[in-house]
């Protein structure tokens, strides 16, 4: 008498497929550490390069005209009379305990600092992501496939939606909707109405790259025998695209998603500033401004592991959507 020994892989593949997952995680994170000390790294060495001297930014810049002596004691309570590579192991050894230290320029923790203007930026980086997916599902899934005229007209928008500068857009939109027809706050970051007009300028940009992907995507998928199969089931021709060739269509618009991410976090620099919004953004355009190493380096690691750590989770979700990619990874 046999006996049939079965693999538990086999007995339980949602088990397993959530094992590989973990495994794949543990992985992208063990990568996004290296990134956020290749970032740390960069940014110090970087600003320490930069002309102009940072302990006049400690002291209020050269308008306050400090004396020799009040340099010389900045110099020495800083640490920046060390040499370079002594200055790095410090603030190595700061950083790896959570230690980001203090503002030159806002006298402030940067972990302070960093917990106030975080909100306000991830707010408008997610509001601006969700418009964009469904700028992009209005338009593309509703006229990829339906013939030269439409299909044309709708690739003409989305090539030139993915050629507008996001600063020129949001001049745009200041001139027309906030000054001209004064329908939106030109200014600002309380309330959803200040939310409007900064979000369709990071918005509208991305949504054309990625509906440029989508379609082409889409297109290809709707000539596939499943879609031609549902078609003959009786589905409505809205229900095809959104059920059935919209899944397998929208995998390149996520793997670009964790790039959306980090585009849009980069775009509110800008963006924040045109608005005068609060934020990571507008923060640290002024402290590069002022050389404010501290709140410049924490700014930096702080977008990095947004970056990161949205990359991650598009990648499982990539992963999750389409299984086929665990075995082929």
């Amino acid at each position: 008498m046999s006996t049939t020994v079965v693999n538990p892989s086999f007995a339980n593949p949602r088990r397993e497929r959530l094992r590989r997952l973990g495994r794949r995680a543990v992985l992208r994170l063990g990568g996004g550490l290296l990134v956020l000390w290749a970032v740390a790294t960069l940014t110090f060495f970087a600003l320490r390069l930069m002309p102009g001297d940072p302990v006049l930014a400690i002291l209020g810049g050269a308008s306050g005209n400090p004396t020799p002596e009040t340099v010389a004691e900045a110099t020495r309570e800083y640490g920046l009379d060390k040499p370079l590579a002594v200055q790095y192991g410090v603030y190595l050894s700061h950083l790896m305990r959570g230690d980001l230290g203090v503002s030159y320029s806002q006298h402030q923790p940067v972990t302070q600092i960093l917990a106030e203007q975080s909100w306000p930026t991830l707010q408008l980086t997610f509001t601006s992501l969700v418009l964009a997916w469904l700028l992009v599902l209005a338009l593309t899934v509703l006229t990829a496939g339906r013939g030269h005229g439409v299909g044309r007209i709708g690739s003409f928008l989305e090539t030139l939606s993915a050629a507008l500068p996001q600063f020129w857009l949001g001049l745009l939109l200041l001139a027309v909707f906030a000054f001209g027809l004064r329908l939106f706050p030109p200014a600002g970051s309380d309330g959803w109405r200040t939310l409007v007009l900064p979000s369709i300028a990071l918005a509208v940009p991305l949504a054309g790259f990625i509906g440029q992907v989508t379609r082409e995507s889409l297109e290809l998928t709707l000539d596939q025998p499943f879609v031609l199969t549902a078609r003959t089931r009786g589905l409505s021709d809205v229900a095809v695209r959104f059920k059935h060739a919209l899944r397998h269509a929208i995998l390149p618009g996520i793997s670009l998603s964790g790039w959306a991410i980090g585009a849009l976090i980069s775009g509110a620099v800008v963006v924040e500033v045109i608005f005068s919004r609060k934020g990571l953004g507008r923060q640290l355009y002024q402290a590069v401004q002022v050389q404010d190493l501290p709140l410049t380096i924490g700014i930096s690691l702080v977008v990095a592991a947004v970056y990161v750590l949205a990359n991650i989770l598009v990648d499982l979700l990539y992963q999750w959507v389409d299984p086929r990619q665990e075995h082929a990874a």
